[in-house]
């Protein structure tokens, strides 16, 4: 079957292919987040999960034996679990179930306390108002008030004294991403204080940031003493060392001591990291400049502010989104059904025999499907159509083809491609396997964009950049994208690409 180049780009902006470069059909598909090396993300995203599930569970029996001690027995399991619902949707509001690195039940005292009133006074409210002969007085009130901030405050005294000897018994394998003084003495206070729960076994320099003469290690080679009392760490710096040292130490924290988003390389990096599972942490100058401001008591280590990043992976669409792309795409074969035959009919008769061509394409987690559109234009060969940017000569595109590409018509196939569910109505645009492995080693955030299924359209698409437009600003469409997505904003991109087709906006 003939094949054909999928977007008619110039060349201005990409770099422009190796003399020889090797056949398409010899390119391997690259390693995306689906088909990474790293170990599988672990259930529960790590230590979140761990961390809040004793302290949920000692807030249910605090409440629970507080209401039995002062309500009595007779205490109906409604009103019980209503006043729990409350005060956990409470304690979660007032970051009770986000500690720092140094909890400390003391500085939760003032918070438990007055959300505990809060509830009691509310529950004491409602039972005066359906059963006014069993109100509570209000001695009772303040003793309910006060034990069940004494029995909260003593769980969560033992939770925390728990994890910090578990913590000295078994810390956990953690990587520091920095360079500098700054990474140097943290991993020095981590190694000197086990109660933390993290053994530094590695440091990642970001490709952007040059080894400075005194970076994290001590030297730019294989490690010295990041401190007076500090083991020597290995400085990472290759995708390949990264992966090896969470594979050999099973690393399941991370410390950034510079902003994770400060540069595409670092971002790249915190992806990376969130992908496979890790708990990531901000410290230094990482935390303080992220808006929140730290707890004096709580959120430090050894005076290095600190606190946990939310790494709850964004929405990707999941039922909602298939549910979208089946409805629409089974739609719209039936609606367009004419126009898709008088395309094909209008081809055969302008270039001939063979009306669609078909070629790879690299979709979610690298893995590589069949893209269908009618064809517009006659590659030399194979060769040509997998490895050329832009066409090499307009002349051979029919008139019927320009006509096609103008009213971005030549695309109508991909809806078997959106329902058979290689694709998507929308999301990042895909590429051949020869430009996406390029891309992968020239642009830190291309592999993040295979995250989502590829789409017909996308947010990057709507805003002008296609044909000869910039890669990095793609790419970053396509990442803000996915990390933002709604079923509002798929529809939204969806009229707005109507619209520019009605605009005859196309190639």
């Amino acid at each position: 079957m003939t094949t054909e180049s999928a977007d008619a780009h110039r060349s201005a902006r990409v770099p422009p292919p190796s003399a020889v470069p090797r056949p398409a059909a010899a390119v391997r598909p690259p390693r995306g987040p689906g088909r990474e090396t790293l170990p599988p993300p672990r259930p529960g995203r790590g230590v979140r999960r761990r961390t809040v599930a004793p302290l949920l569970a000692v807030d249910g029996l605090a409440t629970a034996a507080t209401a039995l001690l002062v309500l009595g027995s007779g205490t109906a399991p409604a009103a019980l679990g209503l006043l729990l619902a409350g005060l956990l949707l409470l304690h979660s509001h007032a970051g009770l179930y986000r500690p720092g690195p140094a909890p400390r039940t003391l500085n939760d005292l003032p918070t438990l306390l007055g959300r505990s009133a809060v509830c009691w006074c509310a529950a004491a409210a409602v039972l005066a108002a359906v059963r006014p002969g069993q109100a509570l007085p209000p001695a009772l009130l303040v003793g309910a008030v006060a034990l069940h901030t004494a029995l909260g405050c003593g769980g969560r005294a033992a939770v925390h004294r728990a994890r910090r000897a578990a913590a000295r018994r078994r810390p956990r394998a953690t990587l520091i991403v920095g360079t500098g003084p700054a990474a140097r003495q943290l991993a020095a206070v981590l190694h000197t204080h086990p109660e933390y729960g993290m053994r530094p076994v590695g440091v990642v320099t970001p490709p952007s940031l040059p080894p400075a003469g005194s970076d994290a290690t001590g030297t730019s080679g294989s490690g010295t003493p990041p401190g007076p009392a500090g083991p020597p760490l290995p400085r990472l710096g290759s995708a390949q060392d990264i992966t090896r040292a969470v594979i050999q130490h099973t690393v399941r924290d991370v410390v950034f001591t510079l902003p994770p988003y400060g540069d595409p390389h670092t971002t790249a990096l915190l992806r990376r990291f969130i992908a496979q599972g890790s708990a990531v942490w901000l410290a230094g100058a990482a935390a303080a400049r992220e808006g929140r401001t730290p707890h004096a008591d709580t959120d430090h280590l050894r005076g290095f502010a600190c606190r946990l990043l939310d790494t709850a992976p964004p929405r990707h669409g999941g039922g909602s989104k298939r549910l979208l792309d089946l409805t629409l795409a089974a739609s719209g074969l039936v609606v367009t059904a004419p126009v898709l035959l008088g395309c094909a009919l209008a081809v055969r008769l302008a270039v001939g025999p063979g009306v669609l061509f078909r070629q790879e394409r690299i979709g979610r987690g690298g893995r590589s499907f069949t893209l269908l559109k009618f064809r517009t234009w006659q590659p030399c060969d194979e060769h040509e159509a997998a490895t050329r940017w832009s066409l090499a000569d307009e002349s051979r595109m029919s008139r019927v083809g320009r006509l096609l590409r103008r009213t971005s018509l030549d695309e109508l196939p991909q809806l078997w491609n959106v329902l058979r569910g290689e694709m998507s109505l929308v999301g990042p645009r895909p590429e051949r396997p020869f430009f996406v492995e390029r891309f992968l080693g020239t642009c830190p955030d291309y592999g993040a964009r295979l995250r989502m299924p590829a789409g017909m359209t996308g947010l990057a698409q709507v805003h002008g950049l296609r044909g000869d437009t910039s890669v990095e600003d793609r790419v970053r469409f396509d990442n803000l994208y996915i990390d933002s997505w709604s079923l509002r904003q798929d529809l939204l991109i969806l009229l707005r690409t109507v619209a520019s087709v009605v605009r005859l906006e196309g190639r």
